[in-house]
């Protein structure tokens, strides 16, 4: 009763509730049995089409609460399966199933049908972004810049040799001097500017 009332002052509509109680001989009504009798009229007299749209007796609003809950449940189940799925992947891939034949044809089963369905949804996310991603911008040089020759390029075949001798040794290349170009435009190091 409560319940109705409360609808009919949140909704703004006319509500009534008779109710009969197991064993007894007059029903609960409300609000009164005055406005439940004119509201009840009032429905009788509305067509068919608009009476029954959303009319459900007690086994109709059951049925339809029973599927909702079916619904539910598998939606759970479901998700509980791919969860256990997840995790026994998660396992095989850390090696705690060397070889996998600790695992039944079941499990091996659905690990298979997973690992085809995530390779599935990784193939259709990198389409998807290749389609969207654009092109690559063409590297565009503004103008020509002499870096000169690394003085290694330039020097004589004898001091070559040096630079090869000292590494075979086991030497370290990193202490030597980068002798880089011998002009000097200010845009970078002169030679032995540069320590490595």
């Amino acid at each position: 009763m409560k319940k109705a009332a409360e609808l009919a002052t949140m909704c703004g509509v006319k509500t009534c509730v008779v109710v009969y109680g197991e064993g007894e001989a007059e029903p609960k009504v409300f609000p009164s049995h005055d406005k439940a009798v004119v509201i009840l009229n009032e429905y009788k007299s509305m067509p068919d089409l608009g009476r029954c749209k959303k009319t459900m007796d007690q086994e109709a609003f059951l049925t339809k609460r029973i599927a909702k809950l079916h619904d539910k449940v598998d939606k759970a189940r479901r998700e509980c399966q791919d969860s256990e799925i997840r995790y026994l992947l998660y396992n095989i891939m850390h090696g705690n199933h060397p070889g996998l034949v600790d695992l039944s044809v079941e499990e091996l089963a659905r690990v298979g049908w997973k690992v085809e369905e995530l390779l599935k949804s990784l193939g259709e996310r990198m389409a998807k972004i290749q389609v969207q991603a654009p092109p690559p911008a063409p590297c565009i040089s503004t103008g020509s810049m002499d870096m000169g020759s690394p003085s290694y390029y330039l020097a004589s075949p004898q001091h070559q040799d040096g630079y090869l001798n000292m590494v075979s040794s086991g030497g370290d290349v990193g202490t030597q001097v980068y002798g880089g170009n011998a002009s000097h435009d200010g845009a970078g190091f002169s030679g032995g500017d540069m320590m490595m």
